[in-house]
């Protein structure tokens, strides 16, 4: 059975997402503060988490970056902010989704499904062992999911090792924003194609020497992006 974790504040939109993830299977916790739900997170497995943006004491973006320097599970955040400024955010600290309050409980639950059934493909991926993609410094282990920049280890989310492996992986072929958000986050993806850039942005933090001039990910100005071999 797999196992969420829900940090919300609010106990009635708490209860209402734990009833109907129960009902579909999922075996839930709840906690209704960010300290206690980051500490959570950091003691116990999950296979998802479901974070509310607005917490006391530690604010859902400081728990997602918590949670991401230490592994890479899908995390659904949750927010009655709708402003892009704050989806941004979010995504760009390692946040697989973002959904606005109020939602429909379906949706919530089309999206935990959604996420963890991708994360389990991916993590029983059936590459061959061993196989390497290595240019300039910059190495993907495409069996363990590691990524070292002049053998020097760099820490990825699943998304953001998605995308670089499938940019390395077709050389020299410019991907719109659009085609990629197909690739990377599906037909069935409830996001927005704004996540594109914003991972882009850190794939080039996290790999380019100067990301003013990238040697790796390079923008075609009005076509998308290209990795250069």
């Amino acid at each position: 059975m797999k196992k969420i974790l829900i940090i919300e504040d609010e106990p009635s939109i708490a209860e209402l997402e734990r009833d109907y993830l129960e009902i579909n299977g999922f075996s839930v916790i709840i906690e209704n503060s960010g300290d206690t739900g980051l500490k959570k997170a950091k003691s116990e497995e999950f296979d998802l988490i479901i974070l509310d943006l607005m917490l006391p004491k530690v604010d859902g973006f400081e728990i997602c970056r918590q949670i991401r320097s230490d592994c890479d599970i899908p995390i659904l955040m949750v927010s009655a902010k709708k402003e892009d400024i704050d989806k941004i955010r979010g995504l760009g600290l390692g946040a697989d989704d973002y959904i606005t309050k109020p939602f429909s409980p379906s949706e919530l639950v089309a999206r935990v499904k959604a996420h963890i059934a991708r994360y389990d493909r991916l993590r029983g991926n059936n590459l061959p062992r061993n196989e390497e993609i290595s240019i300039r410094g910059l190495r993907i282990d495409k069996a363990s999911r590691r990524v070292y920049i002049n053998d020097r280890e760099v820490i990825f989310t699943t998304r953001e090792f998605d995308l670089l492996l499938f940019l390395a992986l077709n050389p020299n072929r410019v991907f719109s924003k659009d085609e990629l958000f197909e690739k990377i986050w599906g037909m069935d993806s409830m996001g927005d194609i704004a996540t594109v850039t914003v991972h882009i942005k850190k794939l080039r933090e996290k790999i380019e020497v100067d990301t003013s001039n990238p040697q790796y990910i390079e923008t075609i100005w009005g076509a998308g992006y290209r990795f250069k071999v």
